[in-house]
């Protein structure tokens, strides 16, 4: 066996066959899910300190050391890209517009065959100076995490008073074309189904499309509280009191969100021309879509995970610094993904919440 950096067993053998597992082709599990998204954090760093992510004081972060060096990270993204089959790569963090070489393991991931759809998570703060050099890479599209629009409000979930630079971002990647520009929203328990109506306002106002996410137990000081937690149902209860939300045709497939159309509104589409506006929901919490997960997440330090909520990783950077091949560490992503569980088990008695924090593992 071996062990990762942190302390938590690894596979047993990169090279070891497992009985049923196809060693050619797309990542496969055992209950038929086809893995074809990855999720990247470049970083564990943050200049915000939302409080259901991390404490006031912020957390230690990793190593420089530990973290993947930039043609460690454009490798394994290659690996995933040339040799299992990943279709579509979103990076995250942490922050991931901390990461000087962003744009060099994006224009990477871009030359790289079949091209892979490149989006980004990030806060917004400093987005609206990178916006361009992010599209010029390659960045195809990008999410931006904003709560609320009351200005006190923002201060108080994220500790910093720099909602002024989240919304200068949101413009920025509407005008460099990284469309269609979405909103990423965790509701506060207080308030929060208030700033839901005002954020699909300033979104169908403005051409994005926002998405409003759960809250998941994945906070550093471990206070999630299912009670406290604006559920899904509540959510749409309210925004279809103000807006008209029709169900959507378009098949959902693997995506996270279920979404509405707003009656009435348009957005911009990609190829330039104008599409209805939807509004998504995520219940990752009361509704789990863990049977159609299609996401493979690589850590900052280079470990795998098959899902947010994992107990355990593979440790591929000690494989990358080990000097073994591309294909020994293919095999080793493989039978991870293999291994799969059918969920994250947040609704059962025996969950246990991981020991890292969303800021360690990736969104």
């Amino acid at each position: 066996m071996t062990v990762t950096g942190l302390g938590i067993p690894g596979l047993a053998s990169s090279t070891t066959s497992v009985a049923g597992m196809p060693e050619t082709g797309p990542m496969v599990d055992t209950f038929g899910r086809v893995t074809r998204d990855l999720r990247v954090s470049l970083t564990d760093r943050c200049n915000l300190r939302c409080t259901y992510c991390m404490p006031a004081q912020g957390l230690d972060w990793l190593d420089d050391a530990a973290v993947l060096t930039t043609d460690e990270m454009i490798r394994l993204i290659g690996i995933g890209v040339s040799a299992l089959g990943i279709r579509a790569v979103r990076f995250t963090g942490g922050e991931p517009l901390l990461r000087k070489d962003i744009t060099q393991i994006i224009a990477a991931a871009a030359a790289l065959h079949p091209r892979p759809e490149l989006a980004l998570t990030t806060n917004g703060l400093g987005l609206d100076k990178h916006a361009g050099a992010l599209a010029a890479a390659g960045l195809n599209r990008v999410n931006v995490s904003l709560d609320t629009l009351d200005r006190d409000r923002f201060a108080a979930i994220t500790r910093r008073d720099r909602i002024a630079d989240v919304l200068l971002g949101l413009d920025a990647a509407a005008e460099a074309g990284l469309t269609p520009v979405k909103v990423n929203a965790v509701l506060a328990p207080d308030g929060g189904l208030d700033d839901a109506v005002a954020l699909l306002r300033m979104c169908l106002d403005r051409g994005f499309a926002l998405r409003i996410i759960e809250q998941m137990p994945l906070d550093a000081d471990h206070r999630w509280s299912r009670a406290d937690m604006i559920t899904a149902d509540q959510v749409y209860a309210r925004l279809s009191a103000e807006f008209d939300l029709r169900p959507d045709s378009v098949p959902r497939g693997a995506a996270p969100a279920q979404t509405w159309v707003v009656g009435g509104h348009t957005a911009p589409g990609r190829d330039g021309t104008h599409v209805p506006a939807r509004v998504g929901i995520i219940a990752s919490v009361t509704r789990p879509f863990c049977g159609d997960c299609d996401r493979t997440r690589l850590t900052a330090d280079g470990q795998l995970r098959t899902c947010l909520f994992s107990s355990t990783e593979t440790d591929l950077r000690a494989l990358l610094r080990s000097g073994v091949d591309d294909d020994t560490i293919a095999q080793a992503w493989r039978r991870a993904t293999w291994g799969k569980l059918p969920g994250h088990a947040i609704n059962d008695p025996s969950f246990l919440q991981p020991t890292r924090p969303m800021s360690a593992i990736g969104g």
